[in-house]
């Protein structure tokens, strides 16, 4: 692994990655179960504001930071505070995926959800749904670059091996670097995993996305109705 580390560049990276993750395409409003008075519920969100400790930090007006608290905690906070194993961590530390485009977004997020959730759980049939939300988030870092050493060490995209790419997420952790970009394995695009929450901000909501499993792989709506990818299994 060590020689991977050798001949590595930095990716100056300054701009909107695409982050993809389950999401419900209505979305219900905060407080609006205690009363129909739009009055109530900011007072309840004074209230709260009031006796909870604030966990996002923000110059905008206090009325408003519960909801950019609840975006930023959605579309950047989760993986930080719940760990899981993937390519680049073993589970004890968090990581943050982002990548170039809708598209590599797509392939990567279904490849996970057939092959590991769906078939781990034993559901294989035809018409099962999920639906998802596509957030743009901003990142600010000079990341490892690993997409010209791909070639050479092929193990960066294994399929399911993640051995190397683990070893590799863990000494940038620990040595405090915010983050690398690759390859996708699944597709032609670009992926970005940060280890530091610091370097993104600015969530915004950009579409949502229907994902159903059919006989030959999944197919993609973004429009209800309108197949946007389909992807083979």
């Amino acid at each position: 692994m060590d020689a991977i580390f050798t001949e590595l560049r930095l990716a100056d990276t300054h701009s909107d990655l695409y982050r993809n993750i389950v999401s419900l395409r209505s979305q219900e409003d905060l407080y609006d179960d205690l009363s129909n008075d739009p009055s109530d519920w900011r007072q309840a969100i004074e209230l709260e504001l009031q006796t909870q400790p604030a966990t996002y930090l923000s110059h905008t007006p206090i009325i408003h930071r519960p909801f950019e608290e609840a975006a930023w905690d959605e579309a950047i906070g989760f993986p930080f505070r719940e760990w899981s194993r993937s390519r680049y961590s073993d589970g004890s530390f968090g990581v943050w995926y982002g990548s170039d485009s809708i598209d590599t977004t797509i392939h990567e997020t279904v490849y996970h959800w057939r092959n590991s959730l769906l078939a781990d759980a034993g559901f294989t049939a035809a018409g099962i749904k999920i639906e998802r939300r596509v957030h743009l988030v901003r990142c600010d870092a000079a990341l490892i670059d690993l997409r010209g050493s791909v070639t050479q060490y092929p193990m960066l995209v294994s399929a399911n091996d993640y051995t190397i790419t683990q070893q590799i997420g863990g000494r940038l952790h620990r040595e405090g670097h915010p983050g690398l970009v690759t390859v996708s394995a699944r597709c032609s695009g670009d992926v970005y995993a940060v280890l530091n929450p610091a370097v993104l901000s600015n969530p915004r909501s950009n579409c949502y996305l229907t994902y159903t499993t059919t006989d030959k792989g999944v197919d993609v709506e973004r429009t209800p109705g309108e197949l946007l990818l389909s992807i083979p299994e």
